[in-house]
Parts: C-alpha cells; sequence; structure tokens
C-alpha cells in the first residue's frame, strides 16, 4: 500500500501515542505493529487502526503491567481470536463453526489465565506493602510512646 490522505507519518502516530518515533519502529522489529502502508520511499504509514492497536498496546503496559514478550504473546493470541471472527462471519459449516468456538474458547481461557496471574502477583505486591504499613505504624506508635507530644 502506497501513502495516501488520511495516513499518519511515524512522528505523527508517535506523537498521537506520546511514544517516539523509535519506540514504533521496535514494535514492528518485534511484531507488535505494523504498518498498514509505506510510500514509494519506504516511509512508514499508519491508519486510524495501527493508532488503535498501538493504543492497545500502551495500555496493556501501562494499565495491565504487561512487558512486550506479554503483549507479543496477548497480540498474537488477539490477532488469531479476529481471524477466526472474520472467518465465522464468512459463514462456515456447522462442524467448521463447532471447531472455531472451541479454538476461540482455548485463547480465551489463555487470555484470562494471562490476567490472572497478572492479579495475583498484584495483589501479593499489595499485601506486601500492607505489611508495611502495618510496621510502620507499629514503629510509629513505639515513637509516639517515646517521644512526648509537642501538640
Amino acid at each position: 500500500m502506497t501513502g495516501c490522505a488520511g495516513e499518519l507519518r511515524i512522528g505523527e502516530a508517535a506523537a498521537r501515542v506520546g511514544v517516539s518515533s523509535r519506540t514504533l519502529r521496535y514494535y514492528e522489529e518485534l511484531g507488535l505493529l505494523t504498518p498498514s502502508g509505506r510510500t514509494p520511499g519506504g516511509a512508514r504509514r499508519y491508519t486510524d487502526d495501527d493508532i488503535a492497536r498501538l493504543e492497545h498496546i500502551r495500555e496493556l503496559q501501562e494499565l495491565m503491567g504487561f512487558n512486550l514478550d506479554e503483549i507479543l504473546a496477548v497480540m498474537r493470541i488477539e490477532d488469531r481470536l479476529a481471524k477466526l471472527r472474520a472467518e465465522w462471519q464468512a459463514g462456515r459449516t456447522p462442524e467448521r463453526r463447532a471447531e472455531m468456538i472451541e479454538e476461540a474458547l482455548r485463547h480465551n481461557a489463555d487470555l484470562r489465565a494471562r490476567v490472572e496471574a497478572k492479579i495475583t502477583r498484584l495483589g501479593a505486591f499489595l499485601d506486601s506493602l500492607d505489611e508495611k504499613r502495618e510496621r510502620y505504624r507499629m514503629a510509629q506508635r513505639e515513637m509516639d510512646a517515646l517521644v512526648p507530644s509537642s501538640k
């Protein structure tokens, strides 16, 4: 695809999502994001769909705390689910649709397990913070007993 109106240059796409052009090139190198087009000279061009994918990648980083390897695995699963949806909409035999549902359920379970694992790790981190808070409060009470209040 060649560049056309409505497509963004790499710097414009990067600015829209708040990353650097270098980050977009790195995401492409990792297989996370492929620009939808290129100019005859080879310059990358990004569509609204590319920007939406980039925003999703950033959300997985920032909100979920996934690293780039985890994000790549999630994106591959989501890409496969999108292909299954397209195949479903194209109309298939009931036997094939049953297979597709089974596959989609497996992928959904995989994604859910990844999120649950992240939640478990975050819960453990919160628990450790709560334990530290209690130790700080205990130390504070001990200090309050030793140091007369100037209130």
